[in-house]
Parts: C-alpha cells; structure tokens; sequence
C-alpha cells in the first residue's frame, strides 16, 4: 500500500555560514525580495512536504527575527561549523517522533529549484525503503528522498561537507532518479560571482 505524501516531511538545510560568501550566511541571501531561506522552505511547502523542518546555525537568532517562516520547525545545529554532514544528522533527528516516513532534502542555495521539482520528487515515493533524487539531464542533484529506513544510515555517513554523498554513492543501483532539468535549474551560490544569480 502507498503512504500518503503528506508522511513526507521537508528537511530544509539552511545552517551555512557562507564562508566563500565573506561570512554572508545562505539563508539571509535576498532573492526576488525574500529572503533564501523563505524561498526554499515555500518550495517545500508547496509541493506537499509537511511538517517542514529548516536547520539553522550561522547567525540563527537573525535568521529567526528576520525570516516569515510559517508553520515550520526550527532546528538549531550548534555544530553547523563541522559542515553540511551536522546540519543533516540534525534535521533528521528532529525528524524522530513526527510521524515522518520519508525526509525530502533541499538546499537553501539553490533558488533555482522550485516546489514543480520538489513535487516530482516527492511523487517517487512508496515506502519507508524509498531512495529517490532529482536529476538534471541524467546528473544526480537535490532534492533527495530518503525513506525513514534509511535515516540511521544516512547519519552515520553524513561527515564533513559530504552530506549524504557516500551513503548515496553505495546505493547507486537503488536511487530512482527523477528528471527535473526541464523545470528547476540546481546551481548554487557559493561565491560572489555567484551573486548575480539574485535579482
């Protein structure tokens, strides 16, 4: 039997200092007059996910007045200094007890991506067992679904900067990809050439 897509939760990693950005954290980026971290929480919101969890760390307390974020959790990651690897093994802990079946993961630096990508994404899912991520003309990118079957797994490798790369890499065979290159566009803004990408 298929689960509801509302036991997917959206799981927002936004807790980056920014540090090729000269100490600008991500999610205080403005983008089409609101904030990066609006935007991607609004995608996920859009597309179905609920209960929305947004990890901060750099500069959260500013994230926190500044940021309209209705209706989603806030978790705080004291190590977000460690790398994108903390931010998830926090977001998917806060995820423990919620009734969540499946976390679909997003990047608060990448505006491109908009709840039509995020939706298909979310549509892969089955089953707490389900593995799936965007693809961009055949290249594995965010968002990425992981069923909760695989959350322990995830955060044992989730190291570094790495994210969820090596658990991923292993599991190749597993992924179903899901297409999005003709609705979403997965740059990131890393740097401040970057910049010009935010209007």
């Amino acid at each position: 039997m298929t689960e509801k897509p509302e036991q997917v939760a959206g799981l927002l990693l936004a807790a980056g200092g920014g540090r090729r950005l000269g100490g600008r954290p991500k999610a205080l980026l403005e983008h089409r007059g609101h904030l990066l971290v609006e935007h991607a929480a609004d995608a996920l919101r859009a597309a179905g996910c609920t209960p929305v969890h947004v990890v901060l760390g750099a500069r959260a307390d500013d994230v926190r007045k500044r940021a309209d974020l209705p209706g989603c959790v806030l978790v705080d990651n004291p190590e977000w200094a460690q790398g994108m690897g903390s931010s998830l093994r926090a977001g998917l802990a806060s995820l423990l007890g919620s009734g969540a079946r499946a976390a679909l993961v997003s990047l608060v630096d990448q505006p491109g991506i908009g709840p039509e990508a995020v939706a298909r994404v979310l549509a892969a899912y089955t089953s707490e067992e389900s593995l799936a991520a965007a693809s961009y003309d055949g290249t594995r990118g965010h968002p990425v679904l992981f069923g909760a079957a695989h959350w322990t797994g995830v955060a044992a490798a989730a190291v570094g900067d790495r994210g969820a790369r090596d658990y991923l890499r292993t599991r190749h065979d597993a992924i179903t990809l899901v297409e999005c290159g003709d609705v979403a566009q997965p740059y990131d803004i890393d740097t401040p050439s970057d910049l010009d990408r935010l209007a």
